[in-house]
């Protein structure tokens, strides 16, 4: 019997996260799910397991990151290897003025969004390589590019944590390791209503859509890496310098 890829999905209580984590059960994956919220996490294994999948339950806060590291080593001693990783936690932080911008508030966001998916690589990396087909997405934001004003930290975070990526996706080139970024746009989830509370949710895609598009990036199939897609335009883009 063939056994099931081994996942792991950040931010997997709600959302996007939640949604990626259940396609990847649907998909015969076993997920490691983490999140913050352990009964949260304990609904979403209930669901997996009504899926005839199974998961692992990591209660975790992606800020610990001696956390971080526990796990990848935890991940190596049960099955010596992660064939997916899905980076998709994060913050919105404060909509301010830059120069308004809390301190505290910045780093916590900076932490969140960058930092940990950091930590991840590194403590990943062995295990992703280990697959033969190890396949990594993280979730952007238009905000990376867009320069909204007020929104200065989460768009210089997910601008950051884009060039992590397309990073890793070259240092990783030459091997099994494929990394890909998406980006959702308007999507109904909780960070969308923080951010914009007047909006109707009822107009805007599902995360459970989303993720049926992000599934194929993590199938080992997939053979692009140090791309984006992006779900409003429903195509694959490429990142180049300004004309």
């Amino acid at each position: 019997m063939t056994s099931p890829r081994i996942a792991l999905v950040t931010g997997a209580s709600r959302g996007i996260g939640r949604a990626i984590a259940l396609e990847l059960a649907r998909d015969g994956a076993h997920v490691i799910a983490l999140a913050r919220t352990q009964g949260a996490l304990e609904e979403l294994d209930d669901e997996i397991r009504a899926l005839g999948a199974e998961a692992t339950l990591v209660p975790c806060d992606v800020t610990d990151f001696d956390a971080l590291d526990r796990l990848g080593a935890a991940i190596f001693q049960r099955w010596g290897r992660l064939d997916a990783f899905v980076g998709n936690a994060g913050v919105l932080g404060p909509l301010s003025p830059l120069a308004h911008v809390d301190i505290k508030d910045w780093n916590r966001v900076m932490a969140v969004n960058v930092t940990a998916n950091w930590r991840l690589i590194r403590s990943l990396d062995l295990l992703l390589r280990a697959s033969g087909a190890g396949r990594i997405l993280f979730v952007t934001s238009s905000a990376a590019y867009k320069a909204l004003p007020f929104w200065g930290a989460y768009a210089a975070s997910k601008a950051a944590l884009e060039s992590l990526a397309r990073t890793y996706a070259a240092e990783t080139r030459e091997t099994g390791v494929r990394v890909m970024i998406a980006n959702p746009g308007r999507m109904r989830t909780r960070m969308r209503a923080q951010a914009m509370p007047g909006e109707n949710p009822a107009t805007l895609p599902t995360p459970e859509e989303f993720a049926r598009k992000c599934l194929p990036l993590l199938r080992p199939e997939w053979s692009e890496s140090g791309r984006l897609y992006d779900y409003p335009t429903d195509r694959l883009m490429e990142f180049r310098q300004p004309d």
